[in-house]
């Protein structure tokens, strides 16, 4: 059976959030072309994970065997994510750009979930997973653009998932959110839209392309 990982960590809700509609896209697409198959999902704003510890890192370098009982207790919380993502066939990311990089929620998360050796590096236990990242933003950061130097966010996740963690990634990126709320940018609302419905365009298609990978 398929599972799909999806993460969400917008601060917005449902209904106000640019990232979270797309990746609802992708969702339901996806689960259409895998009937029955199994979500697993965390909203990271509603229920964040623990940021990492010293005990908990340091777990990551030690022998199971050599672990004290504060290093096992505090290797469990990774130990249960790092499971999760090593089981989903797909991952689903929602990654907006919050303060010009990526959610502090969503960057605890990552901590838990890199272990070189296992999860990242040369032999990653993640290599070629199809991985979906909605990175929406207020502004447009795309290369030629005059904000160009403060994308903070692709750049990263392309070095963290692609680089390190071997993923097979994958961004979608919806610009000009902030249109929605600043009045002195109502003249790029038809911008925001049209990149809106590019987005869940693109997502429906990516996922729509990923069930017929996963059929041959």
């Amino acid at each position: 059976m398929a599972t799909l990982l999806h993460i969400d960590s917008s601060v917005h809700p449902a209904g106000a959030s640019v990232s979270r509609a797309v990746t609802q896209a992708f969702r339901r697409t996806w689960q259409s072309r895998h009937p029955g198959a199994r979500v697993i999902y965390r909203d990271l704003s509603v229920a964040p994970v623990a940021h990492l510890t010293t005990e908990a890192y340091a777990a990551g370098f030690v022998d199971p065997q050599n672990r004290t009982p504060g290093q096992v207790a505090a290797f469990a919380a990774r130990q249960r994510l790092i499971e999760e993502l090593e089981r989903a066939d797909a991952i689903l990311l929602g990654a907006p750009m919050h303060n010009f990089t990526i959610p502090s929620t969503l960057k605890a998360w990552l901590d838990n979930v890199v272990l070189f050796g296992r999860t990242a590096g040369e032999n990653s236990t993640l290599a070629g997973t199809p991985t979906t990242v909605v990175t929406s933003r207020g502004l447009s950061y795309a290369p030629c653009t005059p904000d160009e130097e403060h994308e903070h966010v692709q750049n990263y996740l392309t070095t963290v998932l692609g680089h390190a963690m071997r993923l097979d990634v994958g961004f979608i990126v919806p610009e000009f959110t902030q249109a929605m709320h600043d009045p002195s940018m109502a003249s790029l609302v038809p911008l925001f839209e049209w990149s809106r419905n590019r987005a869940l365009e693109e997502a429906s298609a990516r996922a729509q392309a990923l069930g017929k990978r996963d059929a041959t």
